[in-house]
C-alpha cells in the first residue's frame, strides 16, 4: 500500500487592518478605485469578504485608512532641525511624491476634507506656517495656500503621468506640446511661445519646489494685518 506524502502546512500571516490596508494600496496601485471590491481585496489576501468586515465597516472608510497611510509615510520625515522653510518644503514633497506613486491618493485627499489624511498634512503645515511667525488671524489663509498647492500641483502631475503612460512617454509628450506651443500665433500667444523650451526641458519636481518657494516667500514678506491685543 502506497504511503501518503504529507503536504507541509502553510504558515500564513494572521489577517490584520494592516495587512488589509496594505493589500487595498496594492489594488487601488494597479485597478484604481473601481477595482477597489471587496472580492477582489479578499481573493488577494486568501480570505472571504466576512473576515475582511471585522477589521473595516465598508469601502469609504477603507480608502480612507489606505489613503491615511500613504500620507502618513510623507509627513513623519525627522525635520527637527530644519527651519520652517525647509521643513513646509519637504512635507510638501513628501505630499507630492506620494501622490505621484499613487495617483488615487490625491484625489481622495480632495475629496474628503474633513477626515484624517487631509487634517494630518493641513495640521503639519498649519505648524511651520505658525513657526514662520504667521498672525494668529492669518494662518489659515497661509496654510490653505500651501496646502491648495500642494494638492492641486501634486493631482494635476499625477493626471499627467497617468496620460503619458497610456499614450507616449513624458519626453516625447513634452517635445509634442513644446513644439506646439512655438507655433502659435506670435501676437495672441507671445508669452507661451517665449517659455516653449522651458516646458519642454522642465522638471516636475523642481518647478514643483520653485512654486513652494514662491509661496513661502511671500507669506513671509507680507504684511500681515495685527492681531488685536488681548483685552
Amino acid at each position: 500500500m502506497a504511503t501518503r506524502t504529507r503536504r507541509p502546512e502553510r504558515r500564513e500571516e494572521p489577517l490584520s487592518r494592516e495587512r488589509i490596508v496594505e493589500a487595498a494600496i496594492g489594488l487601488l496601485d494597479t485597478a484604481g478605485e473601481g477595482g477597489l471590491t471587496f472580492r477582489a481585496l479578499a481573493e488577494r489576501l486568501a480570505t472571504g469578504p466576512g473576515a475582511i468586515y471585522w477589521h473595516v465597516t465598508g469601502k469609504e472608510e477603507l480608502l480612507s485608512a489606505a489613503t491615511d497611510a500613504v500620507v502618513a509615510g510623507a509627513v513623519t520625515a525627522d525635520t527637527s532641525d530644519a527651519t520652517p522653510q525647509e521643513a513646509i518644503r519637504a512635507l510638501a514633497l513628501g505630499v507630492f511624491d506620494a501622490i505621484d506613486a499613487h495617483p488615487w491618493a490625491g484625489t481622495q485627499l480632495a475629496r474628503a476634507p474633513s477626515q484624517s489624511p487631509l487634517l494630518r498634512v493641513f495640521e503639519h503645515i498649519g505648524r511651520q506656517v505658525q513657526a514662520l511667525g504667521v498672525p494668529h488671524a492669518a494662518q489659515f489663509t497661509a496654510a490653505s495656500a500651501l496646502l491648495n498647492y500642494v494638492l492641486g500641483v501634486g493631482g494635476q502631475n499625477a493626471a499627467n503621468a497617468r496620460g503619458h503612460q497610456l499614450d507616449t512617454d513624458r519626453t516625447e509628450f513634452l517635445s509634442t506640446v513644446s513644439a506646439t506651443w512655438a507655433d502659435l500665433d506670435p501676437d495672441e500667444y507671445a508669452f507661451t511661445r517665449n517659455v516653449a523650451d522651458q516646458l519642454r526641458d522642465h522638471d516636475d519636481r523642481v518647478e514643483f519646489l520653485a512654486g513652494i518657494d514662491l509661496i513661502v516667500t511671500g507669506i513671509t514678506a507680507r504684511r500681515w494685518p495685527t492681531d488685536p491685543a488681548p483685552s
